[in-house]
């Protein structure tokens, strides 16, 4: 979760290029022939961008506007892009994150940090539900939310090319925290936003 205390990660000291060989060796491949002799290092550069997230933190990215206006109804932004790795298996999972917060009476959250919220714990190794649980935490910590919600659609390399191998199944997690835990009427603006948006092509 958001406040955990485990030992922050960087993943740019990974070494990985020699265990990559290794196992081209297990497959019975060579690992110096043309098409795989370079693999080991493009997958360590891959796998340091892909978790790239552990070496960022919304506190430091965060910006806050004052909230002239005494804004006190529902914030969204949906339909932002995410890719994650799957814990369980380091199969990828991608979708779309859709959020809604209610700003604090001081403060508003630049739009963008909206998307890196969900940048920087995408880009670590997940589950969906923790995903969704850690970047409502943040809104309500980072960016003083007085509720936050969070509604996650996405496609699971585990579920569709192992396993029972169901190609078109999506999952969907919500998550709810402050006010929209308490709210019955700010969950219906909620899935009402998300039920009229436009399905991205």
């Amino acid at each position: 979760m958001f406040s955990s205390k485990k030992k922050q990660i960087s993943p740019s000291g990974i070494m990985v290029q020699d265990a990559v060989r290794e196992f081209f060796v297990q497959l019975g491949e060579d690992p110096d022939r043309n098409g795989l002799k370079e693999t080991p290092k493009r997958f360590e550069v891959a796998i340091k961008y892909l978790l790239g997230g552990y070496d960022r933190s919304l506190e430091k990215e965060n910006k806050l506007f004052e909230n002239l206006s005494s804004y006190n109804g529902i914030i969204s932004l949906r339909n932002i892009d995410f890719f994650s790795l799957c814990e369980h298996h380091l199969l990828p999972f991608f979708g779309y994150v859709h959020i809604a917060y209610i700003p604090s009476p001081k403060h508003v959250l630049g739009i963008s940090k909206l998307s890196r919220a969900v940048d920087i714990y995408a880009r670590r190794l997940q589950d969906q539900e923790t995903l969704g649980t850690q970047i409502a935490e943040a809104l309500m910590k980072v960016g003083h939310a007085r509720g936050a919600a969070v509604y996650i659609e996405g496609k699971h390399f585990c579920n569709i090319a192992r396993g029972v191998e169901k190609k078109m199944s999506i999952m969907t997690t919500c998550v709810y925290k402050g006010e929209f835990e308490k709210s019955e009427e700010y969950r219906k603006q909620f899935m009402n936003i998300i039920s009229s948006r436009e399905i991205p092509s």
